[in-house]
């Protein structure tokens, strides 16, 4: 069983920039996916961001395409979400998702937003203000 945790949300104005980390636990295999979502008030959770390192594969939503970037350190078990030029409709709470095993990475990651993730974060919120 995964156990994920977020870190690194915080207040930001418009243009900053935020890196937000979330580090796993409890790997049994090699490969793994991961991804991070967020969810405004009001509105659906949506993907913002997924990386899958054995197959090659990296996602990320058009709202954010050229502002944010996911990467992984394998010895750290981390996935980072680093976030630039930060607009106030990047404010929500986000989630880090992850998965393991190369048949469900490959099968479900590049799915993405609608993949079965079954392991989660508890979320950390991140507000950019005008």
């Amino acid at each position: 069983r995964l156990q994920l945790h977020e870190s690194g949300g915080g207040s930001v104005e418009v243009g900053g920039s935020l890196t937000l980390s979330c580090e796993v636990s409890g790997y049994r295999y090699d490969a793994n996916c991961s991804a991070w979502f967020r969810q405004a008030p009001g509105k659906l959770r949506e993907v913002v961001a997924g990386i899958y390192t054995g197959g090659g594969a990296t996602y990320y939503a058009d709202s954010v395409k050229g502002r944010f970037t996911i990467s992984q350190d394998d010895a750290k078990s981390t996935v980072y979400l680093q976030m630039n030029s930060l607009k106030p409709e990047d404010t929500a709470m986000y989630y880090c998702a992850a998965d393991e095993g190369k048949y469900w990475c490959d099968t479900y990651a590049p799915k993405w937003n609608d993949a079965p993730w079954n392991y989660w974060g508890q979320g950390t919120q991140v507000t950019v203000s005008s």
